[in-house]
């Protein structure tokens, strides 16, 4: 049986769609075990903080996404409206991971800005209002492009072959919230940076670039892929960004609180609460 060129290229689209999700879902699984005893210690020995559930559902969110992924594209299928629901069950998965990493550090900016009520204001605006702007589009986008299944035998696997150009919009939105953050730390940064000589100062500041570093790199990755590639390849790092922030925040969470246990020995108070950790670093 021959087959179009759309058709092909559909397919290999599907391949490489599946590829990244299991190369990512490897990561993330090698990731866990190498930092296992780090997280135990830190599940075990630390007080119950609103911080220490948002670190829980950071880090475990990414797990029920590969489930429903890895259902996805490996059980065969040829009901598009199915692929849809489980498509927009790992949405809501990728947003609520996406929200939880963000949260760690608009926390983490607060505490740099010594506890600023009007810059955090600003940031939870901006936040929200990327959010409420991402949800609406994301829904639209999936709701007004169908899902199609590849029409050769033992590809498996669903993808949206036009109308998704929307998909941009949310990583433009996220690149703007990230570059706001990263501007408000380096303004921080610059004005502290003669009197500000402590160790947990140093490590939020940082943890802080770094991340939003990554975070303007890939959003501006999915920006391209998402409106220059077709078939399943202009989707393919979406959640893959979204899965390496939520590394990110969580990793760079443990590195903190391990910090702060060696600044202060066997007699510290087991936790890290963010919006007091400026009144370590506290400038003046």
């Amino acid at each position: 049986m021959e087959y179009s060129a759309g058709d092909i290229a559909a397919a290999w689209s599907l391949k490489t769609y599946t590829y990244i999700y299991t190369s990512a879902a490897t990561f993330w699984t090698y990731d866990y075990a190498c930092s296992l005893h780090q997280e135990l210690t830190f599940l075990i020995q630390s007080r119950w903080t609103k911080v220490k559930g948002l670190y829980i559902l950071t880090r475990y969110m990414p797990f029920l996404l590969f489930v429903g992924h890895l259902y996805l594209n490996f059980i065969p299928d040829d009901n598009p409206d199915k692929c849809q629901m489980i498509n927009n069950i790992c949405s809501c998965f990728s947003l609520i991971s996406v929200i939880c990493s963000e949260c760690f550090f608009i926390i983490r900016t607060y505490a740099l800005w010594n506890n600023n009520k009007f810059v955090l204001a600003a940031m939870l605006t901006a936040f929200l209002a990327v959010v409420v702007a991402s949800v609406g589009v994301l829904f639209t986008a999936t709701a007004n492009a169908p899902f199609e299944t590849s029409t050769i035998s033992g590809i498996t696997g669903c993808y949206q072959s036009a109308g998704s150009d929307e998909l941009f919009v949310p990583f433009i939105l996220l690149f703007a919230l990230e570059l706001g953050l990263i501007s408000l730390t380096l303004v921080r940064a610059i004005q502290s940076w003669r009197t500000a000589r402590y160790p947990l100062y140093d490590v939020l500041l940082k943890h802080n670039i770094f991340y939003y570093a990554c975070g303007l790199f890939f959003s501006m990755v999915n920006v391209l892929t998402s409106l220059l590639l077709q078939y399943a390849y202009n989707g393919m790092l979406q959640d893959f960004q979204l899965i390496i922030l939520a590394i990110l925040a969580t990793r760079m969470h443990l590195h903190l609180w391990h910090v702060d246990r060696q600044i202060h020995g066997s007699d510290a108070l087991m936790h890290i609460p963010l919006t007091d950790v400026s009144s370590i670093g506290h400038t003046g």
